[in-house]
């Protein structure tokens, strides 16, 4: 065999030792590839064997008491120790306060709209009720006959109520911590006259419930009506409640979280939690951040969750803004704007004012859902009794441009600051009132309310309402525990609702 024949067949052989190595790797490769998928298909059995179990072991474990699962942190006031939901820092804005809720199963169609009746017949919406049921086009089952026939009879039994005799109570942000909000200072004495602790609005919506109160809209008292001739009118309109329930109108001021409150024992601004539900965010004396229920609307919220009676057709409080720190806790007004030629060089310009805007929508539009309405208490929280027309003028200007388009609707309720109204006791009429009524009419309000100790001042005109309204703060709460005066016992026993813990006496600062 010659040079060249041994390197060929040499060649040969190796390439033949080549071809069996890469055979016996493409078997083990293959080999390895089904053991593979087999082990991936028994990891997918025994996922589903173990969710399976979990689905049916976990109902009975709940009800021996073993595990709770999908259940809300309870949160509100820091004087009752309720749990809170702690946040680090950067996170106040994204968390809620619902812990990892498990999965309801979904309601069927029936279910669903006889669950929805069944509320709006206990809100004494009973039209709504009916027409709820009506849309689903099942006249002849016998459970949604005889749900209507109970909504029509209940309706029957309403009566209708005193429309010239509605009383309205207000307040300010509430209180969550008075060892920092009533200080030994001329705020903290301010604070004390002026505002309600958490402790006592819970008292006090507790005991009108009990008393048979129902909050009502100032929508619900009368509203403007085209007439036949295009002119409009307001009308008055009828509420009808069950034999001895009372119609009242709440609101709240000033619900803007102003920069002189921060670090004093009030809520820091309102959030929506990640149920899109109306929260707040408080930071407590240690610099710890939580969201929570620290202000009139979420604690409002769950009391009527508890007892949807206490809302006439789901209607709640009254908002009021004014504009000159933004609104909801969020500098969104012009004067905190870096780009605007208003902005203030004594504020601290807000670089997110364009995003903090477009949340302050997204919170008033869930808070309009939610069942509240929203008032003005002007721009810069000025006397309209004493003001002249220019300046009224002027602020209702910059009312109309830094708040009300951040609202759902527009505003045609002006609380009076200070509770200073433009008249006296007679009518408004076009012309008078020095032009500051026409003024006010043109910008689009239509109610108006002054504070009034009387528990009920009420005016109904061809294009307005007016009413008076009772400050349940501070100082009214002390004048009546003291026996100064009684002024609030056809709403309350002060005496179970007065915060011992307030320093004393209560003077009006």
């Amino acid at each position: 065999m010659n040079r060249e024949e041994f390197d060929d067949e040499y060649y040969q052989q190796k390439m033949m030792e080549h071809r069996i190595r890469m055979e016996k790797r493409r078997e083990k490769r293959k080999k390895e590839k089904r053991l593979h998928i087999l082990l991936f298909f028994l990891l997918l059995l025994l996922l589903f064997l173990a969710f399976i179990g979990v689905r049916y072991a976990l109902p009975y474990v709940q009800q021996q008491g073993g595990i709770s699962f999908g259940k809300k942190v309870s949160e509100s006031t820091i004087a009752k120790n309720r749990p809170v939901v702690k946040l680090g820092e950067g996170e106040a804005e994204e968390k809620g306060d619902v812990v990892e809720a498990s999965e309801e199963p979904a309601l069927s169609e029936k279910d669903e709209a006889l669950k929805t009746a069944e509320l709006q017949a206990k809100q004494y919406d009973y039209d709504s009720a009916i027409a709820t049921l009506n849309a689903l086009n099942l006249s002849s089952d016998t459970e949604i006959s005889s749900k209507i026939s109970q909504y029509e009879e209940e309706k029957g039994k309403l009566v209708p109520a005193n429309m010239d005799d509605i009383t309205h109570i207000f307040f300010h942000i509430l209180i969550v911590d008075p060892s920092r909000a009533l200080t030994d200072t001329h705020q903290g004495k301010q604070f004390n006259s002026v505002m309600t602790t958490i402790p006592e609005f819970e008292e006090i919506i507790k005991e009108m419930y009990d008393r048979g109160y129902v909050m009502v809209h100032m929508h619900d008292l009368a509203e403007m009506q085209e007439q036949p001739d295009g002119t409009k009118k307001m009308v008055k309109k009828q509420i009808m409640l069950p034999e001895g329930k009372k119609p009242f109108v709440m609101s709240q001021d000033d619900v803007n979280y102003y920069v002189y409150m921060e670090g004093h024992g009030f809520a820091d601004k309102m959030v929506l939690d990640e149920n899109g539900k109306p929260k707040n965010q408080y930071t407590d004396k240690d610099g710890n951040v939580t969201i929570g229920d620290y202000d009139l609307v979420p604690i409002l919220d769950k009391f009527v969750e508890e007892h949807p009676d206490f809302a006439y057709h789901g209607h709640k409080a009254v908002i009021a803004f004014t504009g000159y720190n933004g609104v909801l806790g969020y500098r969104t007004d012009e004067t905190f704007d870096p780009n605007s030629p208003a902005l203030d060089p004594k504020n601290r310009a807000n670089p997110n004012i364009e995003e903090d805007k477009e949340t302050v929508k997204k919170i008033t539009k869930a808070m309009k859902e939610d069942g509240y309405e929203f008032a003005s208490h002007s721009w810069g929280h000025i006397n309209f009794g004493t003001r002249d027309l220019a300046s009224i003028s002027k602020d209702t200007d910059r009312w109309e441009r830094n708040v009300e388009p951040l609202l759902p609707d527009p505003c045609e309720i002006l609380l009076y600051p200070f509770g200073d109204d433009i008249g006296d006791w007679h009518p408004y009429q076009k012309g008078k009132e020095d032009g500051k009524y026409d003024l006010l009419e043109a910008a689009g309000f239509h109610y108006f309310c002054n504070v009034d100790s009387a528990k009920v001042w009420m005016q109904y005109g061809d294009d307005f309402v007016r009413q008076g309204r009772r400050n349940l703060d501070g100082y009214r709460l002390y004048e009546s525990y003291s026996g100064t005066a009684d002024r609030l016992s056809d709403l309350i026993d002060v005496k179970k609702v007065f915060d011992t813990r307030r320093p004393t006496p209560v003077t009006w600062e």
